[in-house]
């Protein structure tokens, strides 16, 4: 180890060397043996296995159960400018790569650390940057990041005229930070709001008030899958939030499609992405899904070829899986019941704690329960803006199936 390094260090039991050198890069409380004493919150730390060898170097904060966020694992790294200006230049890079230009206009830019930065989202609606910072070392260089990311975009022909800050979600407090919304950057005089298009679909999309940054990037391509098979069908879309899967559906040619969300304010703005693009075969309903399908399914009809299941994440910790499998069963049960034979299937888990094998298991148990067969046509994970690192499971959260009923 190099003692003339500038920054303070700390040193980890095995379970954490070997962690870290298989890839994840989170230090946790109990697996440190020694720390300095004039370590600051926030500042970058060095990590040190028990035999004096350099592991990486992250963010370090006490006031979390994870102690230190690796950013690096290259001794020669300094943190400066150019540092981070490098990171966000690979991220647009890749973003470039993986996505075609006009998917660029909106998608995810970062991701936390699948891009190397601890706790910091950034989603681009067209001329918007929607921010979220969840871990105190971005914190203090969230200024500079944002001018950063500015100047990287405008190089590259990508002019951004907003910057909204999207902090309010509760697991700051886990880093001892205060939950915070509002203006870093705007050149006009924003209204909150902002017209995207994907896969051809306008959204209207709320970045100040909408659920996380504003809108759910994740499924881009698995909205265009589910549309290919929706020509002709009767549909029913459950958790359409804003209408995303309905809208695609509703677009590719389904005969109609009703679209289900327990929140009055999700429909007003589904219904207004609908008119937006001027969709009529969809129809949109206030109600809790798990009673509309129990309704249905005792009316003894069968209504729908098709049903799309995207809910919110049923489980958020280890401790509520058991619970979580419950709920995401309960749901495809009763789809699968509702559905007649050849009739399709789209469902989704975006909880990284309901992982693949225990997603899959729980849609094998609810069709033997249903009395009926599987035939898996398609199985996908989140868009490519939103990359999964082997090393890191907790980067891997969506599962999406397409299914027929035979």
């Amino acid at each position: 180890m190099n003692i003339n390094r500038p920054f303070n260090f700390i040193i980890v039991n095995q379970k954490a060397e070997n962690s870290i050198r298989r890839g994840h890069p989170w230090v946790y409380k109990e697996e440190v043996i020694s720390l300095s004493e004039s370590f600051v919150n926030g500042q970058i730390v060095d990590v040190i296995s028990q035999k004096g060898k350099y592991l990486g170097s992250g963010f370090i904060n006490d006031n979390s159960k994870i102690l230190v966020r690796i950013v690096s694992r290259n001794a020669n790294d300094r943190f400066d400018d150019a540092f981070w200006a490098r990171r966000i230049d690979y991220a647009i890079s890749y973003r470039e790569t993986v996505l075609s230009r006009e998917e660029m206009s909106s998608c995810r830019l970062i991701f936390g650390d699948s891009d190397g930065f601890p706790g910091f989202i950034v989603d681009k609606f067209e001329n918007v940057l929607s921010i979220q910072v969840l871990s105190l070392g971005i914190e203090l260089i969230k200024m500079k990041l944002v001018d950063l990311l500015l100047s990287t975009l405008n190089n590259r022909g990508f002019i951004i005229d907003t910057v909204y800050e999207r902090s309010d979600a509760a697991v700051r407090k886990k880093e001892g930070l205060d939950l915070t919304k509002g203006y870093l950057f705007a050149q006009n005089k924003p209204d909150g709001h902002v017209i995207i298009t994907e896969n051809k679909i306008k959204y209207d999309v709320d970045y100040v008030n909408g659920q996380k940054t504003g809108f759910f990037l994740d499924q881009k391509h698995n909205r265009r899958a589910a549309a290919v098979l929706a020509k002709d069908k009767t549909v029913l879309d459950c958790f359409t939030h804003t209408g995303a899967f309905a809208l695609n559906i509703a677009a590719a040619g389904a005969k109609r499609v009703t679209a289900v969300d327990i929140s009055q304010d999700a429909i007003i703005q589904a219904e207004r992405n609908a008119e937006l693009n001027g969709l009529t075969n969809v129809d949109f309903v206030c109600e809790n899904v798990f009673d509309l399908l129990t309704k249905t399914l005792e009316s003894g009809k069968k209504p729908y070829d098709y049903i799309i299941l995207d809910p919110p994440a049923f489980t958020k910790s280890n401790a509520t899986v058991s619970a979580a499998y419950k709920g995401y069963k309960d749901i495809n049960l009763r789809a699968m019941r509702l559905l007649p034979k050849g009739g399709y299937l789209a469902t989704c888990s975006c909880s990284h704690f309901m992982n693949s094998k225990l997603f899959s298991k729980m849609l094998d148990d609810a069709a033997a329960d249903a009395g009926v067969t599987l035939k898996q046509i398609e199985s996908r994970l989140q868009c490519a803006d939103h990359p999964i690192i082997r090393s890191i499971p907790e980067t891997e959260y969506l599962k999406f199936y397409i299914l027929q009923i035979i």
